[in-house]
């Protein structure tokens, strides 16, 4: 585990971003174990729990039951040890934003987008309730235009990197900046600076940004790249494909939103990739393969005609399937593992094994 690993508000809710804290379970400096009970959330349609899904000690821990947050706010941080530091942005007092006027009812990340935009609370409406949606639709209709090849990048490691240069060598878009929960603003990424961290989604198209690349390979842990994606949709950010100049794709495969197909890849005729896939450098898919969303095939990996495979599943580096095989959701396949049969969902598959697996 990372010194600090952030714990985001769940999206219960697909129509409804924002949500209510309607029990906390845990304190500040409190350790937990992977599994107890966070906070419990509450809209208008749904409940749900928020669970650690590692064990740490609770870090910036700033909300309070009755508070509306929204979907990819950061809940707080599990930490390994009660004093490793915060960024400095997470030490900053509460108290820093204005009060609320009395009977305005309003979010906080609204409150913090109508600071940012100097926008007086006085001039919000006192019969609704505020989200950072509504502002943006009241204050913003003459902000800055969208910029179609404007485009941030969310992760600043070394999958940052490569797509950050797999954006330049298509050369449809224009990074604008990176946004990352662990760098402070100010730093930078190649030459592409940081704004901040995940918080900046909701502000992007204030600065004529509207589209989002998720930078996060999740080949080790996909967990915190879905998290992403669920800040973005929360955000009403669009997520666009791109294309190195160097891979090959059929003129019969389809390819949706999302996708990061890298040099020397090849996708086939009649392949159809779904949202959010990584198709890695030198990585083959052969005739009629079908990837759910958020598969990643890491380099050099290769899938023989008509493969299909489910959701969220993960093909390590060498990885060969065989014709006409069936891998489930969830799967995670080592490097240079050999497939040859169907794949039930969640299986792992040790580095350089066959499947199936031999009796001894």
């Amino acid at each position: 585990m990372s010194e600090l690993f952030s714990v985001l508000v769940p999206l219960i809710n697909t129509n409804e971003a924002d949500a209510l804290l309607a029990s906390l379970s845990v304190k500040e400096g409190q350790l937990v174990k992977a599994g107890d009970l966070l906070a419990e959330f509450e809209t208008t349609k749904a409940s749900a729990e928020l669970t650690a899904d590692r064990g740490g000690y609770v870090r910036g821990l700033v909300h309070q039951e009755g508070d509306t947050l929204r979907a990819g706010d950061r809940f707080c941080y599990l930490a390994e040890s009660a004093d490793v530091p915060l960024p400095v942005e997470e030490v900053q007092p509460v108290t820093s934003q204005p009060a609320a006027p009395e009977g305005l009812r309003i979010t906080q990340p609204a409150l913090a987008l109508a600071q940012e935009l100097g926008i007086s609370l006085d001039q919000l409406p006192q019969d609704a309730f505020i989200t950072e949606k509504l502002i943006r639709e009241l204050f913003l209709p003459a902000a800055k235009a969208i910029d179609p090849k404007a485009v941030v990048i969310y992760g600043g490691g070394g999958h940052a990197k490569a797509l950050i240069e797999l954006i330049e060598a298509e050369g449809k878009f224009q990074v604008e900046g990176v946004l990352d929960d662990s760098l402070a603003a100010g730093n930078k990424l190649f030459d592409v600076p940081v704004l901040g961290g995940g918080e900046m989604l909701a502000r992007l198209k204030a600065r004529g940004i509207g589209q989002v690349f998720n930078a996060v390979g999740g080949i080790g842990d996909i967990v915190p790249r879905l998290r992403i994606y669920e800040r973005i949709q929360a955000a009403e950010l669009k997520v666009p494909a791109v294309v190195h100049p160097r891979a090959y794709i059929e003129k019969s495969a389809v390819l949706t939103d999302g996708e990061q197909v890298f040099f020397n890849a090849y996708i086939g005729s009649d392949c159809r990739i779904g949202f959010g896939c990584i198709i890695n450098t030198g990585a083959i898919l052969s005739h009629d393969c079908v990837l759910g969303e958020y598969v990643n095939v890491s380099p050099g990996a290769i899938l023989a005609g008509a493969v299909n495979v489910g959701p969220r599943t993960l093909i390590g580096m060498g990885a060969t399937i065989n014709l006409g095989v069936k891998v489930g959701s969830g799967v995670r396949i080592g490097n240079s593992a050999v497939v040859k049969a169907d794949v039930p969902d969640n299986t792992i598959i040790r580095a350089g094994a066959i499947w199936p697996e031999r009796a001894n």
